[in-house]
């Protein structure tokens, strides 16, 4: 719609313009339930209040909303006609006063695609679930409103819900007379308001904490999910997790939390991880496990929490002015949820994930040609949505780790509490936080913020030991690299680690914490130490790099990578093989041969996870294709030998479970998994419960071992909303011209399917066994994404753009098919273009990867 895309410099110049006094916001959703008459979308009514000063008088401006109708508009007590006002996504204000009250009464549309005011019908029971998501700027899908984050303002809501239904808002509510009323909100940005409705299913509990003053919090605790899912609902975790984390922050920020209650909703068919509403937060149900679950998915269920929790503080109390510095919220979050995990929980392996899974996105992600500056150029809304990536969050996060390492972690603590008062309730730029840190540290952050912030790109690290007669070290130092397209070397402060074999064992004998600079640092203090099996430049994961090996080391590696004694050092150097398979240094065969070697060895099971998924990753991507067979072969025999030797019942022979699923090639494999699902074979300890059942169930379906009758009884099984969603990720990997095609038209052609359905349909329609299958899919793509993207949410588009890319037809012909799209859409979409560009880097670094793997047979 034209005006939908809200610009950076319209934003600033309606903040310089308006201030706004408050909001209050009827919603009657009674129309959620029941049938719809006639062919438009199904709405409800949304009335809104607006209260807003206007610095020049007679000026004009706009108010936000994206509604199918709207039925009136009232200005100042002045009716204006919605037709002549209204263009389908802005409200046009003109001759303002310099007080103003907006009343916009609209019908405004339920959402299928988790934008807006989510409608999701239970296919279990037919009850009717509503959930609110707005980031970065779809609250205007709800009201009326100013919907950009430094235009702040306290919020009433009050509902008109279904009977037996219950609501929750951001403020605590109270029902009388068929109304849901919500107490006003502290000053808050649109994007962070929510609204919660239907039959859910609420669990409470309290915290209380008593403050050196003497002064006692106590904050209502609620947690709700659908009723379907009651009874896997482990609440009690989720608040364990909950007040740990309450506990946490409140030690460290020296700012109580601010908000009033802290409701908790999982919620059905979320495109996010989860999100920071202030008072209720909102969650993806995946996080309540309906099945058997590693260690590793309750860890990140709790990063998740912490990390929402700490947007309490960094986002929703003090919120950047607009989406170039998103950093200011995202990557401290993210830094938080490793930082109080590991200081407040059982899981105490924080660090560790940080640096194997985090990292890892982060690393992909600055190596993409779109990769940017941790603060970012956000010229409009589109890019906005787009930079929600691993720059914004596991980049920012790694270089606020090395801030803490840099400033020593009381200074940066210390900065963080003086920024939540000097700036309660209001918005921030960069400078803003710089000078705090200025304050508390004593350093000069401007050079650190140019080197760490404002650049783009990731350094490579790599030792280089000269040994002196005696054999020992007689010069060690540390190279360092940049890439030809983001030339900038950043002064890091890393520790250097030593490591020999004894007795069996890789472990650390010496350790020096250096700062380097340039291109070449040495690190004198190592001098006259023993000769090195390996060495480890970044110990400890203190900096953001890439690490490299010397030949010594990776000799090393190579054979006694499963005897490094630290769990963190193993998973950096795992890490490390990783970035070097991705960048054709090293193999595809030999990462996988590590893999099928060491793995099995592996004790945390959050690495061996990663490890399974980069495993598979460099079979299908980064290994030659005449090779490809036999790698995958050769990884399903391996994924089998260990599930059989995993301890009986533990987690890592889940995990050796579900990756053999993943892997399975051979007639033999796709036996024992039917037998495993029939019952006619067991593996000891192995509780093969629903979803291992459709875990076991795609590789069977996408090889045409099992028909749509046989995933029809499993649904009968499981008629679930989770279920659906499996069956129709199966239905969609048949091997068959008939099922590709139909699932092709449901995704692209159509908008009949939720959000939900689009990405599971699309998560089974690219199969590695089906590449000749779907290769005439790559022409109908080119044609198909421009339109894609011009007529459906940006979200669903997201999903089709990425979801459907050819990345299976690996060849020179995919490569200039999706240049010469690149050549001559210049004029697409900013973010259309750069979601190809990824794809496309994505494609030329998996041929480089090939070309590597080919080499090693020459």
């Amino acid at each position: 719609m034209p005006g939908e895309n809200l610009s950076r410099d319209e934003a600033r110049e309606r903040a310089a313009l308006l201030s706004v006094d408050g909001y209050e916001v009827s919603l009657d959703l009674r129309s959620a339930v029941g049938g719809v008459t006639g062919d438009g979308p199904r709405t409800f009514r949304s009335v809104t209040t607006i209260r807003f000063r206007c610095n020049e008088p007679g000026a004009s401006s706009f108010a936000d909303l994206i509604a199918p109708s709207v039925t009136a508009v009232s200005l100042n007590g002045r009716d204006l006609d919605p037709g002549e006002v209204f263009d389908g996504s802005r409200i046009a204000l003109e001759d303002l006063a310099a007080d103003n009250e907006l009343v916009v009464d609209a019908q405004c549309a339920y959402s299928r695609t988790g934008e807006g005011l989510h409608r999701f019908v239970d296919p279990e029971d037919g009850e009717v679930y509503l959930y609110t998501q707005y980031e970065p700027a779809d609250s205007r899908r709800v009201f009326a409103n100013f919907e950009q984050p430094d235009l702040k303002a306290p919020y009433r809501f009050e509902v008109r819900a279904p009977q037996g239904w219950t609501v929750w808002s951001n403020g605590a509510g109270e029902q009388a007379d068929g109304v849901w009323r919500f107490a006003e909100t502290k000053p808050i940005s649109t994007y962070i308001t929510c609204v919660v409705a239907g039959p859910y299913h609420y669990v409470t509990d309290s915290y209380s904490r008593t403050f050196a003053d003497g002064t006692t919090l106590e904050i209502p605790l609620g947690a709700l999910c659908r009723k379907g899912l009651a009874p896997h609902f482990d609440a009690d975790d989720v608040f364990l997790v909950t007040k740990q984390g309450l506990d946490f922050f409140h030690d460290h920020f020296d700012y109580p939390y601010p908000f009033g209650k802290y409701d908790q909703a999982f919620v059905p068919e979320y495109n996010l991880g989860a999100m920071e509403n202030p008072g209720l937060v909102t969650f993806r149900e995946e996080f309540i496990f309906r099945g058997k679950v590693t260690q590793a998915s309750y860890e990140g269920r709790a990063n998740v929490v912490l990390h929402e929790m700490a947007h309490m503080w960094f986002g929703d109390l003090v919120t950047m002015e607009w989406w170039d510095d998103l950093w200011l919220k995202e990557s401290f979050a993210d830094f938080m949820g490793a930082f109080s995990l590991v200081g407040a929980t059982r899981f105490q392996d924080g660090w560790i994930t940080f640096a194997n899974r985090r990292k890892a996105w982060a690393y992909r992600a600055d190596q993409l040609p779109s990769t940017h500056p941790i603060t970012a150029d956000i010229r409009d809304l589109q890019d906005a949505k787009l930079n929600f990536d691993g720059i914004t969050y596991a980049k920012g996060a790694s270089v606020l780790k090395q801030l803490v390492a840099y400033v020593g972690e009381e200074a940066f603590l210390e900065g963080a509490r003086r920024y939540f008062k000097r700036h309660a309730y209001g918005n921030t730029r960069l400078g803003d936080l710089l000078s705090a840190l200025e304050e508390t540290s004593g350093r000069d952050m401007s050079a650190w913020a140019r080197s760490w912030l404002q650049t783009a790109g990731v350094d490579a690290l790599t030792p280089q030991v000269l040994l002196g007669a005696d054999g020992r070290v007689e010069e060690l130092a540390v190279v360092q690299e940049a890439a030809e397209s983001h030339p900038e070397l950043r002064p890091h402060r890393v520790a250097v680690g030593l490591y020999r074999v004894t007795d069996g064992a890789l472990e650390r004998y010496a350790r020096v914490e250096t700062d380097v600079e340039g291109a070449r640092t040495v690190v004198a203090e190592l001098a006259g130490s023993e000769a090195p099996d390996l060495v480890l430049v970044n110990d400890d994961d203190l900096t953001y790099c890439k690490t490299r090996f010397d030949a010594t080391s990776l000799a090393t590696l190579r054979e006694h990578l499963g005897a490094v004694t630290d769990p963190l050092a193993r998973a950096l150097c795992w890490s490390a093989l990783w970035n070097m398979t991705r960048d054709a240094l090293l193999p595809a065969r030999d990462f996988v041969d590590l893999v099928l070697r060491f793995a099995g060895r592996e004790s945390g099971i959050g690495v061996l996870q990663m490890l399974h998924a980069w495993a598979e990753s460099a079979v299908t991507h980064y290994t030659a294709p005449a090779r490809r067979e036999t790698a995958a072969r050769l990884l399903a025999e391996g994924a089998r030998r260990e599930l059989y030797a995993a301890p009986a019942g533990s987690e890592h022979q889940l995990a050796w479970a579900r990756f053999f699923a993943r892997t399975a090639t051979a007639e033999a494999d796709f036996a024992l998994l039917d037998e495993l699902l029939s019952g006619t074979s067991t593996v000891e300890g192995l509780d093969v419960d629903q979803e291992l059942r459709w875990a076991f169930l795609e590789p069977l379906a996408a090889h045409g071992a099992v028909d749509e009758e046989t995933l029809a009884r499993e649904l009968a099984r499981d008629d679930t909303a989770s279920g659906k969603r499996h069956q129709i990720r199966c239905l969609a990997a048949r091997p068959s011209e008939a099922v590709k095609a139909q699932a092709w038209a449901q995704v692209v052609e159509s908008d009949a399917l939720s959000n939900a359905m689009v990405e599971a349909t699309i998560a089974g329609f690219a199969q590695d066994s089906q590449r000749e299958l779907i290769a005439p899919y790559a022409e109908k793509y080119f044609a198909a994404i421009e339109r894609v993207w011009q007529e459906r949410s940006i979200q669903i588009a997201m999903h089709v753009v990425q979801g459907l890319f050819p990345s299976l037809q690996q060849s020179r012909a995919t490569l200039d098919a999706t240049d010469a799209w690149l050549d001559s859409h210049k004029e697409a979409a900013p973010a259309l273009r750069r979601l190809v560009l990824e794809s496309r880097d994505d494609l030329a670094r998996a041929l480089r990867g090939q070309a590597c793997d080919e080499a090693a047979d020459q």
